[in-house]
């Protein structure tokens, strides 16, 4: 069966791929077709280890002239995406694992009874916070084509086709991709976090919406089954929560205006969506029979389902047309009135409910478990602020505040204080009844725009907000100065404070500070209870490396959970995965069963990257096979806990990570080539230019090194297939083990703890990526002499680690227990390769001008290699 699956796969790749080719030689000719056909085939042998058909392609491409050079990197980029979407539509529509019947055999094996999953599922709880400012290469236009041509391609692979449909829907995929190659794929400027936010409400418009109803309707159907277990009607499985428009960490482009606008927008696309469904359900619901409740409601009218929802779609209306002239600068518009605009989710539920419980006490079950029940699982979901939008922060922002508020009183610098003097400061504050902040202060813009973001949280509704996350923190103080500031600034509720460790050396102080602010009773009464804790997986593998960053993820969580017990208080772990190995990223399902028994008790809160959302959320039928993915990995964990580790396995695991940790800071920190060599073995610098996410590449944009975010970090080593922040050190460290004889101990982690065994599986996946060859092809050409060694070097270590690896897994390639996934490389890769020719070319020529004599066309042609390959990596940042 699998191999009849692939083979279809790479069938609709060549079919794919032959139409783009008819879509070029109609614009380009004959002549074009066969030398894109001829670099294609080139492009295969090279990558099947032929030097000579290597040499060729470089050969080709330094006697081609700019223009020439950016319509081949135009057609493979083309080709890449072409592969991804049908890679996409194969697996939404071939799906062989279903991980919950593989929940069910696990639970089954355990003897565990209705009982036990009936607690289980009370505490499940999925949270997916969206993200824009990763690596998404692909412009909105071209990502809306995409989806389309995924929609025909459904339907070419459906039974039943007649030929005349069958010629219908191939004239509308020739027409899809002929508009795609008729299409700037490099964005001209940056999106902005508008535009982002806009961005995430389509996914939600275009997916999610249906995904999250019909997710929850097949689960409480399987549990219904199985264990006779409904799910409750307003059961919240799934939250939905931004930071598009949220995240001001480092940017300057997300204002408290900005904000403002965000939370608006997501209103009015909420009511967008709510009237339809409501439009909907007035159109089906023309039933005479009614019960008491509603007749009471609606009087004596012959269609009482419509009388009485007939209000609720014209104020969902005027909610939508009120937002619009808001965000005109309309103010004085008879629409102008929040008053008449839907504000709380009880306004919708209410007459939902009413519906739902006459239908069902009149016999009409059916109808009240179709459209409507659907409607009502929005409404938990969703709600009327469509997402919760959290808010990020730096913790220096913060203290800044305060340390020109104290300047100005009289009372000192308390950016100079001690913490021990900071935390009496602000406790004193926050027990004050009088206002701290005097009416004549006119403190500097940057303090101005930290002061105005809290004054919109002020100013908007709880519903329509997550959590607050202070970046970078640190200390007890970090967490107590924004508490301070909701309270000054006429925030009346108690909006959760996350903070976000990041760093090695945070990670390792977490539970420190949580468990410092739980001895502060006025915190303790601030939090009702419940603590969200944000872990830093991007900048911690920055940091120290894959392992160390990995085990100090674990640790801190496990005296987190720990504290949390200690304290009788609910910890929601908040895990910011990025979507690679470098960025701390996981298959869901590993990632999420290797985690420390007992973190899971809170709720499971993640981010959900740009680029990964798309391939794990961008079409309902995905989006419900993610969730379902989630659900299953969380009842295990929860029902099933990983155990803790053997005293020998943490033993073992420290020494390890600490040895990586040391491998990966040798080369990265202290060798003075590193830098030297990354600037210019890598597109580095040349990525600053490309418009991705609205974030500046750097936190500060002076900075070097240090201040790079994780982003380009991880992106710029993929480019080159290198991926060297996903393995460097980590590999180096396991053999050491092995020297110092540890190898059963390996071996026993390997078998019996997911925590280590996720670890060195994922390695598996970034080797299938990696390619030395390719590397050294980068060093050939733009690096210098003397600095030659130092990529060799690297390269010795990655062969090295890939040997030793596929030595402890016990197997002969590189992603041998998935070949699907191997599958999924291989097709790519006859495109891949002639692009990373291209993009040396182009390197190579781009360095060799003056910021004066730069070519446009060159530097378009450069953007267009790097999205292509980006794509084809398929995780870049």
């Amino acid at each position: 069966m699998p191999h009849i699956l692939d083979s279809q796969l790479t069938e609709t790749v060549r079919y794919l791929g032959a139409t783009l080719g008819d879509t070029i030689r109609d614009q380009l000719g004959e002549d074009w077709l066969q030398r894109i056909e001829t670099i294609r085939k080139e492009g295969r042998k090279a990558y099947q280890g032929s030097d000579d058909s290597a040499t060729k392609l470089k050969t080709l491409f330094v006697e081609l002239g700019n223009d020439e050079l950016l319509t081949i990197g135009r057609a493979f980029s083309q080709f890449l995406n072409l592969a991804n979407i049908a890679e996409q539509e194969f697996n939404s529509n071939n799906t062989i694992d279903d991980p919950i019947e593989n929940l069910f055999q696990h639970l089954d094996k355990a003897g565990v009874g209705a009982e036990t999953f009936d607690e289980a599922l009370k505490q499940l709880n999925i949270e997916l916070v969206l993200t824009a400012h990763p690596t998404e290469v692909t412009r909105r236009t071209l990502i809306h084509k995409h989806s389309e041509l995924a929609k025909c391609l459904s339907q070419i692979h459906s039974a039943g086709l007649t030929p005349t449909q069958r010629k219908l829907v191939e004239t509308r995929i020739s027409e899809l991709i002929a508009q795609a190659w008729h299409t700037e794929e490099i964005r001209t400027v940056r999106p902005t976090p508008v535009d982002e936010a806009r961005w995430g409400f389509s996914v939600i418009e275009n997916s999610l919406w249906d995904a999250v109803p019909e997710f929850i309707r097949e689960l409480d159907q399987r549990f219904v089954a199985k264990y006779g277990l409904a799910i409750p009607l307003d059961s919240r499985l799934v939250n939905i929560g931004s930071w598009m428009g949220g995240d001001r960490d480092g940017n300057p482009f997300v204002t408290s205006k900005v904000t403002e606008q965000v939370l608006l927008l997501a209103r009015k696309r909420a009511a967008k969506l709510f009237a339809q469904d409501i439009d909907i359900l007035q159109t089906e619901l023309s039933m005479s029979d009614c019960d008491d409740d509603l007749r009471a409601m609606v009087g004596d009218v012959l269609e009482p389902y419509r009388a009485l929802l007939r209000p609720l779609l014209n104020k969902l209306q005027k909610t939508q047309e009120g937002i619009i002239e808001t965000l005109a600068g309309n103010e004085a518009a008879s629409l102008v009135n929040p008053d008449d605009w839907v504000a709380s989710n009880e306004e919708l539920l209410q007459p939902l409910m009413a519906c739902y419980h006459s239908l069902n006490a009149c016999g009409m079950q059916v109808i009240a478990r179709g459209h409507l029940l659907n409607t009502i699982r929005r409404v938990h979901c969703f709600g009327v602020h469509l997402l919760k939008l959290d808010v990020r922060q730096d913790s220096e922002r913060h203290a800044d505040v305060f340390a020109e508020l104290t300047r100005y009183l009289g009372l000192g610098d308390y950016g100079q204080w001690s913490e021990e003097d900071k935390q009496a400061f602000l406790l004193r504050e926050l027990s004050s009844k009088r206002p701290l902040f005097p009416p004549t202060w006119q403190p500097s813009e940057d303090v101005q725009e930290v002061i105005d973001t809290f004054k919109v949280i002020a100013k908007n509704r709880q519903a329509g907000f997550g959590i607050y996350i202070i970046s970078m923190a640190s200390l007890p103080s970090d967490v107590l100065s924004v508490v301070l500031l909701l309270k000054e600034l006429g925030v009346n509720w108690s909006m959760p404070v996350a903070p976000l460790f990041e760093t090695l050396d945070d990670l390792n102080s977490a539970a420190k500070v949580i468990k410092q602010l739980m001895s502060i009773d006025w915190y303790r009464g601030y939090i009702q209870g419940h603590q969200y804790v944000m872990i830093g997986y991007s900048d911690s593998a920055k940091d120290a490396g894959a392992m160390a960053a990995g085990w100090a993820q674990y640790e801190s969580q496990e005296a987190l959970v720990a504290v949390a017990n200690e304290n009788n208080i609910e910890l929601t772990l908040f895990h910011g995965r990025g979507g690679t190995i470098g960025r701390g990223g996981l298959p869901a399902h590993a990632a999420i069963l290797s985690q420390p028994p007992g973190s899971l008790k809170g709720g499971f809160r993640v981010t959900e990257q740009g680029e990964t959302i798309r391939y794990k959320f961008g079409m309902s039928i995905l989006a419900q096979r993610s969730l379902h993915m989630y659900a299953s990995a969380i009842l295990e964990a929860l029902i099933l806990p990983p155990p803790a580790p053997k005293e020998e396995w943490r033993k073992a695991v420290i020494e390890l990570a600490a040895n990586g940790r040391d491998n990966y800071r040798k080369i990265v920190r202290h060798d003075e080539n590193f830098v030297p060599y990354f600037r210019v073995a890598t597109p580095e610098q040349e990525l600053g230019k490309l418009p991705l996410g609205s974030r500046p590449a750097k936190r500060k944009p002076t900075g070097g090194i240090e201040s790079l975010r994780a982003i380009p970090w991880i992106f710029a080593w993929a480019q080159t297939r290198m991926v060297l922040p996903s393995w460097l050190g980590v590999m180096k460290a396991v053999q050491t083990s092995l020297d110092e004889g540890q190898r059963a101990i390996i071996d026993d982690m390997l078998q019996n703890w997911p925590f280590f065994n996720s670890r060195l599986s994922m390695l598996d996946m970034v080797f299938n990526k990696a390619d030395p060859r390719i590397s050294a092809e980068y060093d050939k050409r733009l690096v210098p002499a003397d600095l030659r060694h130092f990529g060799d070097a690297l390269r010795v270590e990655l062969e090295q680690s890939i040997v030793l690896l596929l030595e402890l897994l016990k197997q002969k390639t590189v992603m041998e227990s998935d070949p699907k996934g191997a599958v999924s490389m291989n097709i790519r890769a006859s495109y891949l390769e002639p692009l990373h020719y291209l993009q040396i070319e182009l390197l190579n020529r781009i360095r060799q001008l003056d910021d004066v004599d730069s070519d446009p066309v060159l530097e378009r042609a450069m953007m267009v290699t790097i999205a292509g390959i980006a794509v084809g990596m398929r995780n870049t940042g």
